[in-house]
């Protein structure tokens, strides 16, 4: 058998992608190298992520979103685990934090971001990994996507028309290969592209511990002299130790060294009596020089990586998906514009660009240097105003992301607001098909006889809505993003243009 699209990596990126494919009908085989897809790490407490507005969105308009919700049962489980989450016990409720200095809700003003509508699909969740990948396992495997575990890519061999991909003793044939494989995944290196970027400077870690005297130690985040450390009652310490990333994955993590560690960080001699678990990571911040080679394409940390501070690297990989799943399943149904997958690349290699420059000024606001410290109190007095928050607030939820797609109009480039419609359905219900809509408030004649002509890669919706933001249509692409919208009498030669760039040449 030859598959239409494998893809290594059975993480959420992976998995992801995997069913946008399936939505689009193509057989798809996921490798993952781990047998087992359960670890204590993606668990409560470290496994907890925080989702950004487009990942939620994107969730949100495939179907997704009541089923990655956390349960409350597990949310409570969540805060018990980590003896409650120091930012629960504040006054002020925070929205997120930039290393580690938090801005707050009732600083943001929403009234910045006047293209979006409120709607199911909030500004940020928070959600463990292990119940996002059991998630999206879940979902992928109804569709039909087949996932082999304990398989790893070992060897590729790429033609003009195909790629054999060899995991283990098996081989698959697959006309496209994606690599979701990670940061020190085989498929980047197996296919060639390179990996640009600046070397860490710390170690991070990530332990569960029991403390002898876990009184001496201070919930919440603290400077030192040394680093920065994290702490939750009565065990939960998250350290930053600036050593060149010198112990990330060199040497076992035992007992001692979390000692060792703990007290050169905090400053304070504590006494730890167990450690349950521990990971460690770091700031290496590498971004791939291309997305694709060939019919072999990359994706989510197997295209960048960089530090966890802020949990964005979840985010830029599901980002990664969303954009890549339709124009690849285009391209290989045969109705792709030439250049479409290239748009990929266009679109999300700034995107994560972007995020890794967002980490590297994350780091420089960590060292420990007196020049540091009075620069970051600078920053927390910014981040504590109204503009400040709102900046911060819009970078870090990522509701300010566009896309440059060559049009001026505020809308375009943008993830199309939640327009609530006539029949209280809203937009992003209306895209989980996967395909791309025409929203015509108006129910122009020539735009449905113009829809028409591309019915099988755009669905025709006329209807006025509750707030049509001064638009009178909009076309949407299959991901969410706004290709065109009109704000007066349409003009039905730029939608045409614009769904000829983005879905191919009409059927009829």
């Amino acid at each position: 058998m030859i598959y239409d699209v494998v893809i290594a990596g059975g993480g959420p990126v992976g998995l992801f992608l995997a069913c946008e494919l399936r939505l689009a009908g193509l057989s798809v085989l996921v490798l993952e190298q781990a047998e087992d897809p359960h670890s204590p790490l993606k668990r409560l407490p470290f496994g907890m992520r925080g989702l950004s507005a487009p990942t939620i969105e994107a969730c949100y308009r495939r179907g997704l979103l009541d089923d990655i919700a956390m349960p409350p049962s597990a949310k409570d489980d969540s805060r018990n685990a980590s003896g409650g989450a120091h930012w629960m016990q504040q006054t002020r409720r925070p929205g997120g934090h930039f290393a580690s200095i938090q801005f707050f809700l009732d600083n943001i003003d929403t009234s910045k971001w006047p293209y979006r509508l409120p709607g199911p699909a909030g500004t940020n969740m928070a959600i463990t990994m292990e119940h996002l990948e059991t998630v999206l396992a879940a979902r992928a495997e109804a569709m039909g996507v087949k996932i082999r575990r304990g398989l790893g890519v070992e060897g590729i061999e790429a033609s003009d028309d195909e790629v054999t991909v060899r995991a283990g003793d098996a081989t698959f044939r697959t006309r496209w290969l994606v690599g979701c494989d990670g940061g020190r995944g085989a498929v980047r290196k197996l296919v060639g592209i390179a990996f640009a970027g600046t070397d860490p400077e710390f170690t991070g870690y990530s332990v569960q511990v029991t403390l002898a005297d876990a009184d001496k130690l201070r919930p919440g985040r603290h400077y030192t002299a040394t680093g920065m450390y994290t702490y939750q009652p009565p065990g939960i310490i998250a350290m930053v130790d600036f050593d060149g990333g010198a112990y990330h994955r060199t040497q076992p993590i035992t007992l001692e060294h979390v000692q060792t560690v703990v007290r050169r960080v905090s400053g304070i001699d504590v006494e730890v009596t167990a450690l349950q678990l521990a990971t460690t990571w770091t700031d290496r911040t590498y971004q791939a020089t291309a997305y694709r080679n060939g019919r072999m394409l990359l994706a989510g940390d197997a295209a960048h990586i960089h530090s966890p501070l802020g949990g964005q690297g979840l985010n830029l990989g599901l980002g990664d998906a969303m954009n890549l799943g339709w124009k690849l399943a285009a391209t290989i149904r045969g109705n792709a514009p030439a250049d479409l997958l290239d748009s990929y690349f266009s679109e999300r290699h700034p995107v994560g660009a972007q995020v890794l420059d967002w980490s590297r000024a994350q780091v420089a606001l960590m060292r420990p240097s007196p020049s540091t410290r009075a620069l970051e109190a600078i920053v927390r007095d910014l981040i504590d105003t109204g503009d400040g928050a709102t900046y911060f607030a819009e970078r870090v939820w990522g509701v300010g992301l566009r896309y440059d797609l060559g049009d001026s109009h505020p809308l375009v480039g943008r993830s199309a607001p939640d327009f609530e419609l006539s029949d209280g359905t809203r937009l992003g219900e209306r895209l989980r098909n996967g395909k791309g809509l025409l929203l015509d408030f108006d129910a122009d004649a020539r735009l449905h006889a113009l829809a028409q002509r591309w019915s099988e890669r755009i669905a025709y919706v006329a209807s006025d809505a509750k707030d049509r933001l001064g638009v009178g249509a909009v076309l949407v692409r299959p991901d969410g993003v706004v290709a065109w919208a009109g704000e007066r009498a349409a003009d039905h030669e730029r939608v045409a243009q614009a769904a000829a760039r983005w879905f191919g040449e009409p059927a009829r």
